[in-house]
């Protein structure tokens, strides 16, 4: 009986854009690489080959019989929580014997915002971070959920960095859109932005956000703007996905620990990691007893959520 690994399968959205599609199969075969001891393939949801399906029956005529599959992907959307696991389902009837495990989408993970940083750093070229206000552009969703997940991604990127502040825009399907987000942000008192796509690779979209940053900038030359580059292909990028696989073969797809004071050193909040987590009174909230001990309890809940 051997005890080979399950294949790591890459699920992507899919795009009309050539070079982005192309991004992806790069990176597929860059994972491969790097984990000769895995099954590695990969393939997209819609718009591009090679689709799921192909990538799920190359693996089986590799002799795999159980794959974890990882959605390459920033935010859980309806790809994400229906369409990859409706195919995913559909693999399974057709492919008798095989099983598989299903990750979560990769951010806003820790090792997401150092990337977007060093991109926001690259853009800055030593302007100070205190003068700049950041505008995040997610791909947008008509799922609210993972519209908020962007904005949790730009909450995530605030905190501790120092910037004036991080705002937040959709480029499709969502508002704000890229000129009104940036009409916000101007009238914030935003004099300096970058404009920060949130997406892993080229593609139409980053392209789209691009294009409409500098057209609304040759209409507001009282403005600074400038465009920061998509996450890429980085060693970060890399890892994450094999920390995604790791969480989905061994079956631990927590809750939100990623971007957790308690769990992970973030930019100021480093003293928090491993805390231990009591429950903490409010003697305000009181009504009953005066003393601040009576509703404590309904507070305990930090300690199951972060007791890893």
């Amino acid at each position: 009986m051997t005890t080979q690994p399950p294949a790591l399968l890459i699920a992507g959205h899919g795009t009309r854009d050539e070079a982005g599609a192309e991004a992806f199969r790069d990176f597929v075969k860059e994972l491969g690489r790097r984990h000769p001891e895995l099954p590695v393939a990969g393939g997209f949801i819609e718009l591009s080959p090679p689709p799921l399906g192909e990538a799920v029956t190359e693996l089986v005529e590799r002799g795999v019989r159980r794959f974890a599959a990882v959605p390459l992907m920033l935010v859980s959307a309806g790809h994400a929580k229906g369409d990859i696991p409706a195919a995913l389902a559909r693999e399974k009837e057709r492919h008798p014997g095989v099983t598989y495990t299903y990750g979560r989408p990769l951010g806003p993970h820790p090792a997401l915002l150092r990337v977007l940083e060093r991109r926001l750093d690259d853009a800055l070229a030593g302007t100070p971070r205190e003068d700049v206000t950041v505008l995040l552009v997610g791909r947008g969703s008509t799922d609210p959920d993972a519209n908020a997940e962007v904005c949790k991604a730009a909450r995530l990127l605030w905190e501790g960095r120092g910037y004036a502040g991080v705002e937040t825009a959709f480029v499709s399907l969502a508002a704000p859109d890229v000129p009104s987000g940036l009409d916000r942000v101007a009238r914030l008192g935003a004099r300096r932005v970058v404009v920060l796509p949130y997406f892993l690779f080229t593609g139409i979209l980053p392209d789209r956000v691009r294009r409409q940053t500098e057209e609304w900038a040759a209409a507001h030359p009282e403005v600074e703007v400038r465009s920061a580059d998509v996450i890429g292909p980085e060693p970060e990028l890399l890892d994450l996905v094999m920390e995604r696989y790791a969480e989905a073969v061994a079956g631990d797809l927590r809750m939100n620990c990623d971007s957790c004071v308690y769990r992970i050193a973030l930019p100021g909040f480093e003293d928090k990691v491993g805390l231990p987590q009591q429950p903490h009174f409010h003697p305000d909230d009181d009504g009953h007893d005066g003393h601040g001990h009576g509703h404590g309890h309904h507070h305990g809940g930090h300690a199951h959520s972060h007791a890893h």
